[in-house]
């Protein structure tokens, strides 16, 4: 794969992080990145670049599964895992439950990679006929904040509805069996949904939130390891580019990892964003306002700064 400029603003915020030097066996014999069925991480592992190009540095990369968002910031929590991505809403509910987390940078949105989903024969047509209704979700993942921002598009509140929380794999079990009114879920289960048992897509993100990914570390890996964190960056944004230009490598790539159809597959990597970078200010805000909306809801227990939990990579001045 041929490597790739990284884009200005997240070459500038990781220029100081190169005059550190090389990684050393000391500062980080081993990485451990924690990724889901989806996103950018999971071509990475796929293309292994990563791995091989930490190995000169003495470092052995280990790729740890998780079901969910949730799931795999408990995991940072614990420090089973050193980075991760995932959706908006997950680092939220993270940091409220005291996860020492910073916010390494973001992929540009994904509002289509995540809806509300009927079954297919559900006379169900509108958000707002979701009142009383029996809606399947994770706790805490991106969609929690697509089904809060719906729910208020439509004139109701989380109170009008009955959440149930589910996994992905027990929520469409639920949603097979019609024990559920409504799955609010994100790729690649939701193209596997729409193509498999046709359901049906009652809203998206789109006009209702960005569904950014953010990639995540411990503070202390992040102090420790700034040169991990610059060449991991550089190799998401290359994988990005790589995968926009050969969409069909890397859909026959990743396809078998999933275990899904090529034509689902590509769906969902169609309906991704590529390319990591730096918070901005808007960023920053967004995800503040859903910091605010989930304690205003009594869903997290305490306030939060986004502003005080983003990654700035340590300066370095060359000596005189």
């Amino acid at each position: 794969m041929n490597k790739v400029t990284l884009r200005r603003g997240l070459a500038a915020l990781l220029t100081a992080a190169l005059s550190f030097g090389a990684v050393t066996q000391a500062n980080a014999a081993d990485l451990r990145i924690g990724y889901q069925k989806y996103g950018t991480l999971v071509l990475l592992k796929a293309n292994g670049e990563l791995d091989r190009r930490l190995a000169e540095q003495g470092v052995n990369v280990r790729w740890i599964e998780f079901p969910a968002g949730p799931q795999l910031l408990e995991g940072l929590n614990v420090g089973a895992v050193d980075f991760g991505t995932t959706g908006e809403t997950p680092p939220v509910f993270a940091r409220a439950a005291g996860a020492d987390l910073l916010y390494v940078a973001h992929e540009p949105p994904a509002p289509t990679s995540e809806a509300i989903l009927v079954p297919s024969d559900s006379p169900i047509t509108s958000v707002a006929e979701l009142k009383g209704k029996r809606i399947a979700l994770n706790k805490g993942s991106n969609v929690h904040y697509l089904l809060v921002r719906a729910l208020e598009q439509a004139g109701l509140n989380i109170d009008d509805i009955t959440p149930v929380y589910l996994p992905p794999a027990d929520a469409r079990a639920a949603f097979e069996r019609n024990s559920v009114d409504a799955w609010v879920i994100w790729d690649p289960f939701q193209s596997a949904a729409e193509q498999q048992i046709g359901a049906r897509t009652l809203a998206n993100g789109e006009g209702l939130v960005s569904n950014y990914q953010f990639y995540l570390s411990t503070r202390s890996y992040a102090r420790d390891n700034p040169q991990v964190l610059q060449i991991l960056l550089e190799e998401i944004e290359a994988i990005g580019n790589w995968t926009r230009h050969n969409l069909d490598e890397a859909v026959a790539q990743v396809a078998p990892l999933l275990g899904l159809s090529p034509e689902i597959t590509r769906t969902a990597l169609l309906r991704q964003g590529y390319g990591p970078r730096p918070l901005s200010p808007e960023v920053i805000r967004a995800q503040q306002d859903i910091a605010d909306t989930f304690y205003q809801l009594k869903l997290i227990p305490r306030e939060l700064n986004i502003s005080e939990v983003v990654w700035a990579p340590p300066t370095h001045t060359a000596a005189n």
